[in-house]
């Protein structure tokens, strides 16, 4: 049986290598920080090169603090618990977290798991029903939609951070009108009122580091009586005054229903994701989050690095000031360089390529030859982002020193005039 199988998949993958779109890994041999070792292609000596493609933004990931909190919690806690939390996965060091999460971003209740992707999967369908109705930003993380696809609720799209598009779909939802347009799956095609809303959107979208207009869903919430739910994974731990992500920046704390996040990238770079918001919410999903109830337990020394790493960035806003001057400092040089870059304030700082012909090939060679100048980028082209608008995401960190920064804006000046870019 497998013979027809493994000719099907071997089919499958010659389309994807011969459309360019193979994902190849890069041999990391190294910690993680700003220079890292890397073997590429597969069997190259490794060399030593600039990090600019990580979800690092504060540089925690090897932080001298953490990694002796993570070594004294393995002494005091161990490896593993070997089960979930309801049986006998819970340790003081789960609660405490829950507990600090929950002071940090000012709600009323926490929940842990393994990751964001699994607090999104968990999400929704332990809280949403066949009568309720969920509206979703057109270009959410895919771990929304994949929660969103397992729940009962149904669903309705609004254009990407479009407030008349957002307002439409909510009148409908809650008048109870047909929202069935005949583009295909995604959208409602039942006419009776939704009894609840809830609105869903990144805080931060990753690929364009654009920040949702989390002020104007929540006015527009308020009006239609909505639930709203954020994803601030692209801004936990650095973005806001204190860091409290896209919520705070927006000026919204404390007015959203539902947080998720994750600690594996600003918060040390390790894995885990929590929802946080309103306790009734949280103690919902505690009953019936599958992800949760099926799951192994938070490995408990990510549990207690995780809580140094929030200890660590209530104490001082020195990482996150670092971090912005050298986003900013980033980003006013390549623009003066003539790059095209979507100007905003995020770390996440995509140089595009929309306006010439062949743009994915030139994302790859860009990428291979700025690797080549010692600088490690990765191009992105359809399908990850529409037809038309490949990139190479750079994102920036507060481990970056002035002299690594400009090395790779040399290395882009360089790389651009070669390939015409600039």
């Amino acid at each position: 049986m497998y013979q027809r199988v493994r000719y099907d998949l071997n089919q499958e993958l010659s389309k994807i290598k011969e459309a360019g779109l193979f994902k190849e890994e890069r041999l990391i041999l190294s910690a993680q920080k700003p220079e890292i070792d890397v073997s590429y292609p597969k069997g190259a000596e490794s060399r030593a090169v600039l990090n600019f493609c990580s979800n690092n933004y504060l540089g925690l990931a090897n932080h001298p603090n953490l990694i002796e909190v993570a070594h004294k919690s393995l002494d005091k806690y161990g490896f593993g618990l070997a089960s979930v939390r309801f049986i006998c996965g819970t340790q003081d060091i789960h609660k405490e977290l829950e507990r600090k999460i929950s002071e940090f971003y000012e709600t009323e209740d926490t929940i842990l798991y393994s990751s964001c992707f699994d607090a999104n999967g968990g999400l929704f369908e332990p809280i949403l029903s066949p009568e309720d109705a969920v509206i979703t930003d057109a270009l959410n993380h895919a771990s929304i939609i994949d929660g969103i696809r397992l729940c009962k609720a149904r669903r309705f799209i609004y254009e990407h951070s479009d407030m008349k598009s957002l307002e439409n779909v909510l009148k409908k939802a809650r008048e109870g009108i047909d929202l069935w347009d005949g583009r295909g799956p995604g959208l409602s095609c039942d006419p009776s009122p939704a009894r609840n809303i809830m609105i869903s959107t990144d805080g931060v979208f990753s690929m364009d580091g654009d920040i949702a207009r989390l002020d104007e869903i929540v006015a527009l919430a308020k009006e239609y009586d909505a639930m709203v739910m954020v994803d601030d994974s692209h801004a936990t731990g650095f973005f806001g005054q204190k860091g409290r992500g896209a919520v705070e920046y927006c000026g919204v704390l404390g007015q959203v229903d539902i947080i998720t996040s994750t600690m594996g990238k600003a918060m040390g770079g390790a894995s885990g994701g929590f929802t946080t918001g309103k306790k009734e919410v949280i103690e919902m999903l505690r009953q019936k989050s599958r992800p949760y109830l099926f799951s192994n337990t938070l490995a408990p020394v990510i549990a207690a690095t995780s809580l140094a790493a929030f200890d660590l960035l209530t104490g001082s806003d020195d990482l996150r000031k670092k971090l912005m001057d050298n986003t900013a400092y980033f980003r006013k040089s390549m623009e003066e360089l003539g790059f095209d870059i979507i100007k905003g304030v995020h770390p996440i700082v995509p140089v595009l390529f929309r306006n010439f012909e062949n743009d994915a090939q030139l994302s790859q060679a860009m990428a291979r030859d700025l690797y080549e100048e010692g600088i490690y980028v990765i191009g992105f082209f359809f399908p990850v982002v529409p037809r038309g608008q490949s990139r190479i995401r750079v994102q920036i960190s507060a481990a970056h020193t002035v002299e690594q920064i400009d090395k790779a804006i040399a290395a882009f000046e360089k790389v651009g005039k070669r390939n015409k870019v600039i």
